[in-house]
């Protein structure tokens, strides 16, 4: 599972370039605030760039905007799903409204 060059230069810029509801989701797992995990952010892992990672559990949290709906991106969310699991990580999916609207639902109350 090598990383291509191109994707982990990708990855340093969607970090900077994050949307708002990554923002807010990232202030509160970043530190080991969420139960003393580690988690990264936007890191490439394959042909992929997972919004946020955390390699100790083997999980991925990808949050998705209205775009994920249409066919052709659910698609393509279902085949990098296979792929990641077929890695050994479990993925997490939530809309961006979800973060801005209850972050606390998302983060199980915590």
């Amino acid at each position: 599972m090598d990383n291509n060059p191109n994707f982990v230069e990708l990855s340093r810029q969607l970090r900077k370039d994050q949307i708002p509801w990554e923002k807010k989701l990232w202030a509160r797992l970043k530190g080991r605030k969420f139960f003393d995990l580690k988690f990264k952010r936007q890191v490439a892992i394959g042909s992929y760039i997972a919004d946020f990672s955390c390699f100790e559990k083997m999980l991925i949290v990808e949050l998705d905007g209205s775009e994920h709906a249409e066919d052709m991106a659910r698609r393509n969310d279902e085949k990098r799903t296979k792929f990641l699991e077929n890695c050994g990580y479990n993925i997490l999916r939530f809309w961006n409204n979800e973060v801005g609207n209850n972050i606390e639902g998302v983060l199980g109350d915590y």
